[in-house]
This record gives C-alpha cells, structure tokens and sequence, in this order.
C-alpha cells in the first residue's frame, strides 16, 4: 500500500512582505553632505576624524589631521568633551560561563575584511572576533550534523577545527552530508571535509583525527579544545563524547536526528553545572529498539537544520554569552514535517537517580529466546530444504526498494505484538531486517508471547546482498 505524498505548502515571501508592510510612504530625510575622504589617508586615522565628536570642534579635526600628515603640533588641540551615558538601574545577575583565555593576537586586514559582518555586531565585535580566532573547537562526526556545523564555524573564524572521524564517504551521504562531494567518495570524511574547509576559509587550521571515538580515548581527543560538537550518529559515542566532556569541563552542543525530527541542547554549560546527556537519557536504549537513520531514513535537509543550531550554540559559547541565552538546560525539539519548534526543560542530577536504581537491580537479563543465523547459513539451509516461514520486520516502503523473492509477510517489527496473532506457531519462523537489529528485536517480542521457533538472520538484507545475492540493490 502507497502511502499518501504530503505536499509542503509553498510560502509567498513577497506576498508576505507586502501584505504586512506600511502603507505609508517614509518621509525622506536630506541627508547631510559626504564628508571629504582624503585618499592615501589611514583606515584608523580616517576613522578617528570621522568618529569624532561635533563638539570637538574644527580645531580639534584639522589637529588629527595635523598629527596623521606630520603637520605642526605646537597648539594643542582643544580636549573634546565626552557625553557619558546614566548608568543603567543594577539588574539580577546570573552564573555566568567562565570566560575564555582572552585573545591577544589582533587581527589582520584580511581578517577585518572577511568578518566585518561580525565586527559591526555590538554582541561580537573585535574582542568577540579575537575570541573565535583564539578558540579551539573539536567536532565528532563528519556526517550530517557535522557538515554544516564545519562549514558555518570555518567561515565565522574559528581558529583551529579537529575534525573526528574515521569513516569513508559513500554515495547515500552525499543526500545530507553537504562538505563532501561525488569526486570524493571513498575518501576519508576527515580530508573531505577539511579540503571544504580550506575552500571556505583558508584561514582556518584544520586538525584531522582518522579515530573512532570511544570511551578509552575519548579524553584524550578531546582535551585542550573550548567546546564539543557530538555530531555522531550512534548512542555509544554519544556517551564516551558526554562523560569525557563531563570529565575535562568542556560545554557539548548536541543533536540527534530521525526521519523528520531533531533535538538539540547544550550540555556540561557552565561546566560541572549544566545538564549533561546523560541527564536527558541515563541510558542507552536496548539495541535494535531505535532505528538508526540508515534504517529508519531522515529528510535531507533535517541535518542542516540541526547542525547550524550546534553551530549557533557553539559560537555563543565561544563568545562567553550566559546560558539563559544558550542551549543550556532545554531541549529543543524540531518537527520538520510539521515545521514547529518546542522547548523541554532540562535538569540535572537525573543520571545520579538512575545510576542509583540501576545498582538496585539484581536480576540479569534473560538471554535470546531464538537462534542467530548468517545469511549464508539461512541460505544453505534453504538449500537443503529448510522451508520457514519468512517474516520481513521492514517499513513497507522499504519492502519496495528491495525484498527477498521468498519472504511470505511484511510487519513493521513495532507491530509485530498486535499481528502475532496471525503468525504460525508449528513452523520455524525466519525473521529479517534491513541490518539485523530491528529482527532480533522482533524475535524477542515474539518470544515473550510463547513463540519458539525463532529465527533471526543476522545481519539483515544487506549481509544477503553482500555474502549471497549480489543482484539484490541495497540502501
């Protein structure tokens, strides 16, 4: 059965514009007249006339003219007085992030140019842009999240980017992963994405670590960096980032993504004092009950959404804003579909709660209920004539891209409870995926309701592609 095709309503921006624009005509105000720009004469010192105040008077501007060009100083120019604003009424103030080293090196022309974007925003600045430029940032994942997160660091001047990954490109990421293109596939996705890089902002030093990140060396990959960007698409490396950034007191921004949603927070800021991942999800789900994105799909674009809200929140860090105005402590949730936003409050102290239950059980869990084969073992069987009922445990629109000719159902394996009922009970019963996790998932939902007959292929339809059927496309 097709699903039905929902159809994105297309959104009129001009139409927008000119609905809510004023109908009044602006009154046009006569500008004064352009003030005279010698040529050859100083950025700063240009900048110093211009910028001086009208009470200063024409003696004071012909002195800066005089002091710029060497011309005669013996009369002082008389001192311009200075308007200084009431101070503002003491207000609440809140724990603020602890600051960053302060940044010394001054920037250059090329830097003043590249960013000026930057320096005229009151919340940025040059102090803010020398703070980027002084600033260390790792990134775990080269993939969807990481992609544009790179991208949009890189061209806002943060100064070093350690790229984590250990993973090739192949041809399905290039559907989201953005820094990587089709002439780079089989490539590392550390050197993809730092070739992007220098390509964007060549000003930018780029460190690669061809490592998988795990919880033995997840301190020492990330120590010496000012924040963390867990790009990473599996809950074992979401872990290892969370408890090594917990440990060196280094702020996380997070994602996760799935199909049409995502969520993203800012973790361990200020360090030891935010909410950490494990205040969100103590811990892991049991495995095959969360589909990953190469099981479960995601929208393309749903990453680049994500990923430039970790960019955002990284950048916000950096620059020492509080947490009320980050990430931290919240959850936001995106629905793409929907396109909605919501906020979930977060906060800390849940992992200790859930460690402590968790050391109160004393009972293990109980082993597999069924047996594991390999695709080759399933096929020789078959040869030999093992005659199973086959249960495809797929979305249905995975059944269309490809199936095994021999399969005799189809029940996504979150419904296989409510379609057990019309399984057969006096036959072995063969149960197979995309990759393996979701059947054995089933055959333990199947076990608990008496069946025991059960078995799971490992490694789903891709090991049949790759050790048994070539032909057979995969995805």
């Amino acid at each position: 059965m097709k699903l039905p095709l929902i159809l994105p309503v297309p959104l009129l921006a001009p139409a927008f514009v000119s609905i809510f624009a004023p109908k009044t005509t602006p009154r046009r105000v006569a500008s004064p007249p352009p003030e005279a720009q010698p040529a050859d004469l100083d950025r700063i010192g240009y900048d110093t006339i211009k910028n001086a105040p009208p009470e200063a008077g024409k003696e004071a501007r012909q002195a800066n003219l005089a002091a710029l060009f060497g011309g005669d100083l013996s009369e002082p120019a008389p001192a311009a007085p200075v308007a200084t604003a009431p101070a503002p009424p003491a207000a609440a103030v809140e724990p603020a992030a602890p600051p960053t080293e302060q940044a010394t090196e001054d920037l250059t022309d090329d830097e003043i140019k590249r960013y000026s974007r930057h320096l005229i925003l009151e919340d940025v600045g040059v102090e803010g842009q020398k703070r980027l430029k002084a600033s260390k940032v790792a990134v775990v994942g080269a993939g969807g999240l990481g992609s544009p997160a790179l991208l949009y660091l890189a061209a806002a001047g943060v100064g070093t980017l350690t790229i984590v990954d250990d993973d090739t490109v192949e041809t399905s990421n290039l559907q989201r992963q953005i820094v990587h293109d089709t002439e780079e596939v089989g490539e590392f996705k550390a050197a993809s994405a730092a070739s992007s890089i220098k390509r964007v902002n060549p000003l930018v030093q780029v460190k690669q670590l061809r490592e998988r990140l795990n919880a033995e060396n997840a301190q020492e990959l990330l120590k010496g960096h000012d924040v963390i960007l867990d790009g990473c698409d599996n809950f074992d490396t979401k872990y290892a980032v969370d408890d090594a950034c917990r440990a060196l007191g280094i702020p996380c921004a997070y994602a996760a993504i799935l199909r049409f949603e995502g969520q993203a927070s800012t973790f361990n800021y200020p360090p030891g004092v935010g909410p950490s991942y494990r205040d969100l999800m103590p811990e892991g789900p049991a495995p095959g009950t969360v589909p990953s994105c190469a099981e479960g799909g995601v929208l393309g674009v749903l990453p680049g959404v994500l990923g430039c809200i970790q960019a955002t929140e990284v950048l916000k860090v950096l620059l020492g804003r509080p947490p009320s105005d980050c990430l931290a402590g919240r959850v936001l949730v995106y629905d793409a579909l929907r396109m909605s936003f919501r906020e979930i409050p977060l906060v800390k102290g849940a992992a200790e709660c859930a460690a402590a239950e968790k050391s109160l059980e004393s009972e293990p869990l109980p082993p597999d209920a069924h047996t594991s084969l390999t695709a080759t073992e399933c096929a020789d069987k078959l040869r030999n004539g093992w005659a199973p009922y086959v249960l495809d445990v797929r979305l249905p629109q995975e059944a269309e891209i490809c199936q095994l000719p021999f399969a005799d159902a189809l029940c996504p394996h979150r419904n296989i409870k409510a379609a057990a009922a019309g399984l057969p009970r006096d036959v072995d019963l063969l149960v197979h995926c995309k990759s393996g996790f979701r059947s054995r998932a089933a055959c333990r939902d199947l076990a608990s309701l008496g069946f025991d007959r059960l078995y799971n292929m490992e490694g789903g339809i891709l090991a049949w592609a790759r050790d048994v059927d070539p032909r057979l496309p995969t995805y």
